[in-house]
């Protein structure tokens, strides 16, 4: 296995659509190896577990998932998951299939589901309630042998429609909720401008500036919504991906610092260090032992 990068998987070439219902016992059975190994995908899950509870790892977080919930990944995370085989059924699917329909892609950018700040979002289900699983059996439904014109867009909306009732059964569960405010929109759109530039800019000032805001407003705005300054939050950006880095991949330090914008192994080094008290090569050894 080539570990020069962490290993991406891209949507299947050979499918109509960016879009497929898999049973989860399947997906192990085809693809175990490859599920219970660091990896991370340029496309959504949203994972049913049905039947027992299990674990899985989210860029070195440990997650519980519980029986008869619904779990919802986003693309771009490092994740690895359990050994222990479940059933349930995983949603696949693409910004690309979305993009089609232009509330729907509004509301996937914005939901929590995909979008909390605080944690990976997980929706419990109850026993009774039937209205998931029927939009589950709807969607099984409607991949017919011969699909027709209409079959992309009535996918669509039915992936439309469980987003929009996800949500709003995990609002009505307690979660902690971030209020909408522009303190909101500015540290989700802080966030969106960080995750395109944090390999080669680590100053608040740039952000602020593309932000169109002075560095005092972004930092009140992150520090309302997340008690953490932009400087802390462009840091962790970047000491996640270098984790990541020397966690699963083979890259030097050299090398891994320089794909993060820093010229000198040393420089490296010590601001590793600085954020989380090992050098680069003592956390490496934690995963190599």
């Amino acid at each position: 296995m080539d570990r020069s990068l962490i290993t991406q998987y891209s949507f299947r070439k050979n499918l109509p659509l960016e879009f497929e219902l898999i049973d989860l016992s399947l997906l192990y059975e085809q693809h175990g190896d490859k599920l219970t190994s660091p990896h991370r995908t340029s496309f959504y899950h949203i994972i049913w577990y049905q039947d027992k509870s299990t674990n899985l790892m989210i860029d070195f977080e440990p997650i519980r998932v519980h029986s008869n919930s619904l779990l919802f990944l986003k693309k771009g995370i490092v994740q690895q998951f359990s050994s222990v085989k479940a059933k349930g059924k995983v949603l696949l699917f693409t910004e690309e299939f979305v993009a089609r329909h232009s509330e729907a892609f509004t509301f996937l950018k914005s939901t929590i589901l995909f979008n909390d700040l605080l944690e990976t979002a997980q929706l419990q289900l109850t026993a009774g309630d039937l209205t998931i699983p029927r939009i589950f059996e709807s969607i099984k439904g409607e991949f017919a042998p011969d699909p027709d014109r209409f079959q992309p867009g009535i996918l669509l909306n039915y992936l439309h429609i469980l987003l929009q009732v996800s949500e709003r059964m995990y609002r009505q569960g307690g979660f902690r909720e971030i209020k909408k405010s522009a303190d909101l929109d500015y540290t989700l759109l802080f966030r969106d401008e960080l995750e395109s530039h944090y390999k080669s800019v680590r100053q608040v000032s740039h952000y602020a500036g593309l932000l169109n805001v002075t560095e005092k407003r972004l930092s009140a705005a992150t520090n309302k919504v997340l008690g953490k300054t932009p400087k802390e939050i462009i840091d962790e950006r970047v000491m996640l991906e270098g984790k990541r880095l020397l966690a699963h991949t083979w890259l030097s330090v050299k090398e891994i610092g320089y794909s993060l914008g820093f010229d000198e192994p040393t420089n490296f080094i010590k601001y590793f260090r600085k954020h989380s008290s090992k050098t680069p090569i003592e956390f490496r050894e934690q995963f190599t032992k």
